[in-house]
């Protein structure tokens, strides 16, 4: 499997982050690229050298949370889940309060946490976290859902902190080219971090374990700067009825809806 490819450079060194609290990191990526497993793993893996908890995000209801507490890889009370009610992207990016309020109280009830997994629910390729809820974010592809999918770019593909391709097993099933899909994940990037991921490859896991552990050392020395991926592209959803509303994103405001003239 491909190693990870290291950050070239991209956080400065000379802002101090606080210490007092945990490392959030986000996890973004369209729907059933396995992003809940991916965090399954991690706290199966580091839940005996670090304090976990971790925040799901869903439209309707909690089921990324039920999924997680019956994996049993965490206390099911560090498990909570946030039920959007709206696009997935608007609790992540555009309003993080229901976000930011589930992370801060965990913190509290489980002080002291060394990271909070942050899971947003599944979005299309432009879909990133606002930095004022999560320090980092990794973005998560799979195979499955085709090869040329990193090729399309995106601030979560090109800017997310690390891009993870993931079920590289499956790669022989579906007619998908890992190292390439990698190589273009890594083209995208400008040398930002890439890891070929595999629940069945140790090495690929480890890679990923080593990954976090060198983010928390890096946040908690102050080296570690959260950067914004870019705010996200217009893109359309259909409301009740059948309605398509245009959203679109400014860089740094709330994002406006606009509904076509009748």
């Amino acid at each position: 499997m491909p190693d990870i490819h290291p950050n070239s450079g991209d956080h400065p060194s000379t802002s101090v982050h606080p210490d007092s609290r945990a490392l959030r990191l986000g996890i973004a990526g369209p729907v059933g690229t396995g992003k809940s497993s991916l965090i399954a793993m991690i706290c199966r893996e580091l839940n005996t050298e670090l304090s976990l908890g971790v925040i799901t995000n869903d439209i309707y209801t909690d089921e990324d949370a039920r999924y997680l507490r019956s994996a049993g890889v965490l206390d099911p009370e560090r498990i909570r889940a946030v039920e959007t009610g709206a696009c997935p992207h608007t609790a992540i990016r555009d309003d993080v309060t229901a976000n930011l309020l589930a992370v801060e109280d965990l913190e509290a009830d489980f002080a002291p946490l060394d990271v909070v997994l942050v899971e947003s629910g599944g979005d299309n390729l432009t879909a990133t976290f606002s930095p004022a809820l999560v320090d980092a974010q990794i973005f998560v592809l799979d195979v499955a859902g085709g090869g040329d999918v990193a090729r399309k770019g995106g601030p979560g593909i090109g800017r997310a902190d690390l891009l993870v391709v993931n079920k590289t097993d499956l790669g022989p099933h579906v007619g998908v080219d890992v190292r390439q899909m990698v190589a273009d994940g890594m083209k995208a990037r400008d040398g930002r971090p890439v890891l070929a991921l595999s629940r069945h490859d140790r090495e690929s896991i480890d890679g990923l374990m080593a990954w976090v552990r060198e983010l928390l050392v890096a946040f908690r020395s102050g080296r570690h700067v959260a950067v914004d991926p870019g705010p996200m592209a217009p893109h359309s959803h259909a409301e009740a009825g059948g309605t398509a509303v245009l959203h679109v994103h400014g860089g740094a405001g709330p994002h406006s809806h606009v509904h076509p003239l009748s």
